[in-house]
């Protein structure tokens, strides 16, 4: 089996060994570079499976190559960690509604950053195989999920989502009507990488709600519970 290619992007060498020798103990293939400005070339012509993204960076930083990664078709689909010093719960929610993934604040424990790299890219093995075996669309009215594509469509539209976007409307289109909270959610979506705080699912549910425009209407809030999708006629 080809090992999972991972771009750790850090301009702190101390740090960005530690990262290295602690995933490919893992068995991870790792690429670094320590500033921004080449970063959106390599992703293009290398294709990570996962990058490891500090926001303080050389040259153009983190939120920047989030945000161009990130709308763009071709990358969108590459799942990315922020790491920073940054750990205010501010700028937490600012990473996430920019795209992120996950978030790992410095300092951070080596054991803690394997758990989410692992919990993220076993989350999209279990999506891709679930895509294997079951039925690969799902249709509700107007609405579509594309399992194999990983895609979402709206009267016939698709909706540019971020890979936790999709993975959470995926999830909850599961169990149409059941009532799910948000700690389920994470038990759920981020699985063991739910080091999170629990904000990142309102945070992740209020811009998939901004992208889905009219199809909103199928991600509901149950008040004092959490969310569920719902199966519109």
């Amino acid at each position: 089996m080809a090992k999972k290619k991972i771009l750790v992007v850090e301009d702190d060498r101390d740090i960005s060994e530690l990262i290295t020798y602690n995933l490919e103990r893992e068995g991870y293939e790792i690429a670094c570079l320590y500033d921004g400005s080449q970063v959106i070339d390599f992703v293009h012509k290398r294709k990570p499976e996962l990058i490891i993204l500090d926001l303080m960076l050389p040259e153009i930083d983190g939120i920047e190559i989030c945000r161009s990664l990130k709308s763009d078709p071709a990358t969108k689909h590459i799942p990315i960690v922020m790491l920073t010093a940054k750990s205010e719960e501010a700028d937490v929610v600012v990473g996430l509604q920019m795209g992120a993934d996950d978030y790992i604040p410095k300092p951070f424990s080596p054991k803690v950053l394997v758990a989410r790299i692992k919990a993220i890219t076993r989350r999209i093995a279990d999506l891709q195989t679930s895509s294997a075996q079951t039925d690969n669309l799902r249709s509700f009215g107007d609405f579509s999920i594309d399992l194999l594509k990983h895609k979402i469509s709206y009267k016939n539209h698709e909706v540019k989502l971020t890979s936790i976007e999709f993975d959470i409307v995926e999830f909850l289109s599961r169990s149409p009507g059941r009532v799910w909270s948000r700690e389920q959610i994470l038990d759920n979506v981020w699985k063991e990488g739910k080091f999170i705080i629990d904000r990142a699912v309102d945070v992740h549910v209020r811009g998939l709600r901004k992208k889905l425009g009219r199809a909103e209407i199928y991600i509901e809030t149950v008040r004092g519970v959490g969310y569920r999708f719902k199966d519109v006629e």
